[in-house]
């Protein structure tokens, strides 16, 4: 299902490009790349690809860039058709995964090395250089090497070597993938940051969902070729448009389940539906594990009369800001429970599970998954 409605940009200070794909197709061989692939981005927005290995996130990056021919569709660039145009009349900045770098250049010239191919005068590339630089931070490195950088330095300065021809579109694939954990979550920051400040039309592609959720405007979830759902982090996470959506995006607990009315019973609750108007018939029912609570086991027998099954603890994990216990009701299902830290149950432990009665999505069993 592709979707191309788009959402109001940051406001940045200069003024963006709108990109399309407009029926792209791509194979490689036998293989469909990508299939009917529709995608806008309005100006100044950042859209994430994500989606599993193979979905065509990269493919669709390439082809935008000119890496990669179209075997049929378009690319528009503010309604322009470029789809026969080489990568280097793009006019578009690209960041990926190995950061790169002339190993015989300095951080400066390597920013330079772009601007020295338009013959742009070495006091003119010296001083752009070092406001590049200075945009990611670096500008106090301008003679460093790369062996005199750390990894997050190095795709920092890849980041400015992009940036520094004040591309009309930026593309990152995958740029923060090798990095650790507490880099990558400050450099994705810092990427948003500048995005947003220079109002550049962002195309990311990612595999970590936290990261998409977190930098971008919208986020296109594709699968086998296609976008199976566009809109904002919000948007796929409260109301995935279909069960690969839900099952992709976050974490959720799938339960089996029986739709009637409306309604889907689950674990002896009756919960209300994303769409009320969802078949009667067996079903397979996601419910995030914030949706959960737990509470003292007390005297319940996992009856569900009161909106609390009875349980025991399987494993609690300590997250920091938030703790998430598996529980083993007496039904015999498993949950995954997420809860403050301050509650600190241990494996064993007879626990009462809540369910809050958001409503959820849910896939027809008898409806065989494409």
């Amino acid at each position: 299902m592709s979707q191309t409605a788009t959402a109001t940009p940051q406001t940045g200070t200069r003024t963006g490009t709108v990109v399309e794909f407009a029926g792209v197709v791509k194979r490689f061989g036998s293989h469909l790349a990508l299939t009917d692939f529709d995608l806008t981005l309005a100006a100044g927005e950042l859209v994430a690809l994500l989606g599993p290995s193979g979905s065509g996130k990269t493919t669709a990056l390439r082809v935008l860039a000119g890496l990669e021919d179209t075997d049929d569709g378009r690319i528009l660039i503010n309604g322009d058709d470029v789809s026969g145009l080489p990568t280097s009349r793009r006019d578009m900045g690209m960041v990926f995964q190995s950061y790169s770098l002339f190993p015989h250049l300095s951080a400066g010239q390597n920013v330079e090395f772009g601007l020295r191919m338009r013959r742009v005068s070495a006091a003119e590339r010296r001083s752009r250089a070092t406001a590049a630089l200075a945009l990611v931070g670096l500008d106090a490195h301008y003679d460093r090497f790369a062996h005199q950088l750390s990894g997050g330095q190095q795709q920092r300065v890849a980041l400015a070597r992009a940036l520094v021809t004040e591309p009309r579109v930026l593309l990152l694939d995958e740029p923060l993938s090798a990095l650790d954990a507490k880099v990558r979550v400050a450099l994705r920051e810092q990427i948003r940051r500048i995005q947003t400040e220079l109002g550049i039309t962002t195309l990311f592609v990612t595999h970590d969902q936290d990261e998409a959720l977190a930098v971008a405007d919208r986020v296109a979830v594709m699968r086998d070729g296609r976008i199976e759902q566009v809109g904002t982090p919000e948007e796929l996470y409260t109301r995935p448009a279909t069960p690969f959506i839900a099952d992709f995006v976050g974490l959720s607990n799938r339960l089996q389940g029986e739709v009637r009315h409306g309604f889907a019973e689950v674990c002896g609750m009756t919960l209300p539906l994303l769409d009320p108007s969802q078949a009667d018939g067996p079903v397979r029912v996601f419910v995030r594990p914030e949706d959960l609570a737990l509470e003292p086991a007390g005297d319940s027998r996992g009856t569900g009369e009161s909106g609390v099954l009875a349980g025991t603890v399987l494993l609690s994990s300590f997250l920091g800001s938030l703790r998430r216990t598996s529980v083993l009701l007496e039904r015999g299902e498993t949950v995954v429970v997420q809860h403050d830290v301050r509650q600190r149950p241990v494996v064993g432990d007879r626990v009462g599970v809540r369910f809050g009665g958001a409503p959820v999505p849910v896939q027809d069993l008898r409806v065989t998954p494409s």
